[in-house]
Order: structure tokens, then C-alpha cells, then sequence
């Protein structure tokens, strides 16, 4: 097969000629089709039923700390939760909080704080001028969304292959001081299934913030997303990383269950040092009295451990794997040999980051959209929505059935060889 940019004009415009025919097939079928959002299916969600079950009018309402999980108080979780939390991101309980169902919240609620009332003692960053953020891209879209709502400027970082550019990292930490986080996601990270290093992980714990009031924000959102049983990455834990090198109070992680029992319904903690944790309980004692105890309790009876939790997630990835290999093994044979687009194919995560031609990425997705498939927008994965190469797509697999995301890939392939066919004529 003869890449694209190897083809003689001639044989540019019979491909052309040939694509737009078959795209105009493709409108007149008249297809629905979402791959927009990083969504579990609705088989995925079925294997959490049994979960609604776990709690009856007979159950045990007590923890094992003797709280009445029926009433109020237990502020930041019950122990029993806070045990399989650690286990998913490997810190130690003492290190968690339990929160309600939304990890994107608690990351709201944390910038908003720092924003109006400051981190640990330290002004609060609306009187500190225009406070800033560094944002590894491509990266996640909605991580962007809270940034930019508070005015905080927003500072692209390039992404390598183990983790965000640590020279420019180490240059706009060490040395502004009002740089105050940047936005992580270390495993299999939204979009481009990235895993940091070891040396990342290290170099990270190991800054000196011109700023006291610095903090990373480790959205170990995919922690036990894996794909593969037998080829799982793994990542070194940040909050003892960061206390073995004398920063204990750098790093802010939070996870959730969204993706592994029900979005929306189930449960979210943040993990950090004990400096951290007072200074986010004397903040907390203002918003709620405890969050839903009842549901933690839920996941626990469920669950049991994280031996528990593993073995779901491998049910999990059972069902999503064929529509990653899929994906993958069509776009190595239509995409990759004419040479009109690249991607990497993940070992975990929700997401497939696709690199088309510069020039190109919003064209694919309108055409997709004219063509019935409804795809993340173009330049999501960058602050402001400006892909500065315009090239960066995130395919999001999950949602669709298998034979649904095969229509929609089929169409994909179709949008991404004529877009690339238009933008080598126009040259």
C-alpha cells in the first residue's frame, strides 16, 4: 500500500474522487453514533448489579469504629473504605479521605479553596495576582475546564512517552513563584495512555517550589484500569515518594470508583500528608457533616479488599479489550501504512489519543459529526481548546457496542484518508 504522500497528483485526485463517493454512502445510512465521552457501557455497568444487593434492611449498620453509618459524622470516611481506597493507589489509609461520588469535585473544591482561603496557612491565591498552572498535554479536557473557570493561567507542557517534559517541569516550578499545581494523570493518562517513569515520578517528588503553596494535582483516575492481565504497567507511589524526598506536603492524589462500579454513584477520596489532610478537614468541617457512609459501606461488603476489586476489573477489561484491538488493528491497516496518521495502543485507561496530518484534526471530527459519528471536539486535550498543530483527536472506545464502534471506526478511517487526501492537494 502506497503512502499518501508518495502518490503523484493524479493518483491523489482518483483517491479522492473514490473517498468522497463512499463518504456520501456513508451520510445517506443516516448513523447516530457517540464516541464523545470516555463512558462505560452498559454491559460494564451490569456487572455492578450485584452491588445494589450487598445492604438490606437486615445488614449491619455499624463499621468497625463503631460509627452508626445511618446517622451523621464520620467526616472524612469510614476506616473499612478507607482501606480499599489505599489498596486501589497504594498509600496507606491514615493517607486518605473518603469523599462522595465525584473525584472531579474534589479537585473543584481544592482549586476553589486555594483560590478563596489558601493552602495551608499559606494567602490565598486570588490576592497573590495571576496564579498559574501547568498543564501536560494532550491531556484532560474537563482537569482544563476548572483552570480556566477560576482565571488561573494555563501553561502547556509537552507530553513524552514516560511523562510530562520534566525539564520544563523543574524550570517553571523551581523558579515562579506563582506557578501553584499542575494537573497529572500518571497512569494510562486521558488521552494518550501514557505511564510516567520511575525517574518522572522521582523528579516530581523531588521539586523545590518557588511557591510554599505548590501543589501536584495526581489524578490516579485509571489506577486499576488495566487491559491485559499478564502486562500491567505500574507506577511508583507518589505521597512516599515525595517523603522520601522531603516533600511530604507537595502532592495532592485523587481516585475514584466511577469507572469501576457506577458513575455518579460511587465513591471518591483524595490521599496526601497529614499536614494536607488537617488543613483540608478544617476547611470540610464547613461544607458537610460526612458523606454518604452508607454507599462506601456498599463498595466495602462488595468488594471485600482489593484482591476483590482486582478480580472485577478484570471482568472490566473482558469486555473492553476487543474494542481496543479492534480500533487498533483496523487503524494499522487502513491509517498506518499510508503513512496519514499515528497513535499509541494502550496497556489501561478509557482512551485512544490519534495524531492525523497537522492541519487536520477539526475537519475529521466535523466530517464525522456530517457523517452521524459524534466524537470529542477537536483541541478538548488543550487549555483553551487551541491544539496549536491541530492534529490531536481522543477516540473514546468504551461506550459504543462492538458493532457499533466498528461503524463508527469504519467511518473514521473513511473521514481521516479523505481529509488527508484534501490538505496533500491543497500543498
Amino acid at each position: 500500500m502506497k503512502k499518501y504522500q508518495e502518490m503523484s497528483r493524479e493518483e491523489l485526485v482518483a483517491e479522492k474522487e473514490a473517498l468522497e463517493a463512499e463518504y456520501q454512502k456513508i451520510k445517506e445510512q443516516g448513523l447516530a453514533l457517540d464516541m464523545s465521552r470516555g463512558k462505560p457501557a452498559a454491559d460494564q455497568l451490569d456487572l455492578s448489579l450485584p452491588m445494589m444487593d450487598v445492604l438490606n434492611s437486615k445488614s449491619n449498620f455499624k463499621s468497625e469504629n463503631g460509627m452508626d453509618l445511618r446517622n451523621y459524622g464520620c467526616l472524612d470516611g469510614i476506616p473499612e473504605a478507607k482501606r480499599l481506597v489505599a489498596g486501589m493507589i497504594g498509600c496507606k489509609p491514615e493517607n486518605v479521605i473518603i469523599y462522595g461520588n465525584s473525584s472531579l469535585n474534589v479537585m473543584y473544591d481544592q482549586i476553589a479553596r486555594a483560590m478563596y482561603d489558601g493552602i495551608c496557612g499559606n494567602e490565598p491565591w486570588c490576592k497573590q495576582g495571576k496564579v498559574k498552572f501547568l498543564c501536560p498535554v494532550p491531556g484532560y479536557d474537563r482537569h482544563f475546564a476548572i483552570t480556566e473557570h477560576f482565571g488561573i493561567e494555563m501553561i502547556p507542557i509537552e507530553m513524552h512517552a514516560d511523562g510530562p517534559d520534566m525539564d520544563a517541569v523543574e524550570s517553571y516550578v523551581n523558579n515562579d513563584p506563582l506557578v501553584k499545581g499542575i494537573w497529572c494523570v500518571p497512569k494510562y493518562s486521558n488521552p494518550q495512555g501514557v505511564v510516567y517513569s520511575d525517574e518522572v515520578v522521582r523528579r516530581f517528588a523531588a521539586l523545590k517550589p518557588a511557591a510554599k503553596d505548590f501543589r501536584i494535582f495526581w489524578d490516579n483516575a485509571y489506577a486499576v484500569h488495566h487491559l491485559y492481565k499478564d502486562n500491567q504497567a505500574q507506577i511508583l507511589e507518589i505521597l512516599s515518594e515525595c517523603e522520601k524526598a522531603g516533600n511530604p506536603d507537595i502532592v495532592l492524589e485523587f481516585c475514584s470508583t466511577s469507572k469501576v462500579t457506577f458513575p455518579g454513584s460511587g465513591i471518591a477520596a483524595l490521599a496526601a500528608s497529614e499536614a494536607n489532610l488537617a488543613d483540608i478537614r478544617s476547611q470540610l468541617t464547613f461544607q458537610t457533616i460526612g458523606y454518604d457512609k452508607l454507599n462506601q459501606m456498599r463498595h466495602v461488603a462488595y468488594f471485600h479488599d482489593i484482591d476483590g476489586l482486582n478480580a472485577h476489573m478484570e471482568k472490566q477489561a473482558e469486555l473492553i479489550r476487543p474494542k481496543f484491538e479492534m480500533l487498533n488493528e483496523l487503524l494499522t491497516k487502513e491509517i498506518a501504512p499510508r503513512g496519514i496518521g499515528t497513535w499509541v495502543n494502550p496497556l489501561g485507561g478509557y482512551f485512544i489519543c490519534f495524531e492525523s496530518l497537522e492541519g487536520c484534526a477539526k475537519e475529521i471530527v466535523a466530517k464525522c459529526k456530517d457523517a452521524g459519528v459524534t466524537m470529542t471536539g477537536a483541541g478538548a486535550p488543550f487549555p483553551y481548546g487551541s491544539d496549536p498543530k491541530d492534529n490531536v483527536i481522543r477516540i473514546a472506545p468504551t461506550f459504543p457496542s462492538l458493532e457499533n464502534l466498528a461503524k463508527a471506526a469504519e467511518v473514521f478511517v473513511v473521514v481521516v484518508r479523505l481529509v488527508s487526501v484534501n490538505k496533500l492537494l491543497e500543498k
